[in-house]
């Protein structure tokens, strides 16, 4: 199905982009809820994200269409939630999902740190790789899709506490791996 809808955006065809809406909406929409916690603000990213496939394809050609629209719903999300912060002159709330993650995390500073961006998404691919399947989907809906700890649970049949538990221990590892990447210094 993905294949036939890429084609459709390839051609311009329009009926491509509503049986993307049709097939990923709620997708796209559940991690703009996830990040924004505002429904309109979640809509908007959501038809922003079709949009901008639009635009993308071509000249790309997404293998995992998915994919592809998740990770430009995600991105226009935290786009417009630092927009929505800036306004607010800090005062907006950061999901608590990248604040657990921002200790595990090196910024980026320099010209040469945000040139190492590349190589340290590389490094934690890698590291999620090396997971267990469970440990992986259970970091993946925290600090991709932003889902709380009451949805994990439930959806893994996990009590909150295993979920909160299961959640450190990976972060901790995350960051013992980056500093055996040289990507992290403790101290």
């Amino acid at each position: 199905m993905d294949s036939q809808i890429i084609e459709l955006f390839w051609y311009r065809d329009e009926r491509g982009l509503q049986e993307a809406k049709d097939l990923y909406g709620e997708y796209c929409y559940r991690i703009a809820y996830n990040i924004l916690n505002s429904r309109q603000d979640a809509e908007e990213c959501e038809s922003d994200t079709f949009w901008t496939a639009w635009n993308l394809i071509p000249p790309q050609r997404p293998g995992l269409l998915r994919a592809f629209l998740g990770k430009i719903a995600r991105n226009l999300s935290l786009k417009r939630l630092r927009a929505n912060t800036a306004q607010k002159r800090g005062g907006g709330i950061v999901p608590a999902s990248l604040e657990e993650l921002a200790y595990c995390i090196p910024e980026h500073h320099s010209f040469d740190e945000r040139v190492q961006a590349q190589e340290l998404a590389d490094i934690i691919s890698d590291f999620l790789r090396s997971l267990p399947e469970t440990e992986r989907k259970v970091f993946i809906c925290r600090y991709w899709y932003c889902d709380d700890i009451k949805t994990i649970a439930q959806s893994f049949r996990f009590t909150e506490s295993k979920v909160k538990m299961m959640l450190l221990r990976t972060r901790n590892k995350l960051q013992d791996y980056l500093v055996k990447e040289g990507m992290f210094y403790e101290g």
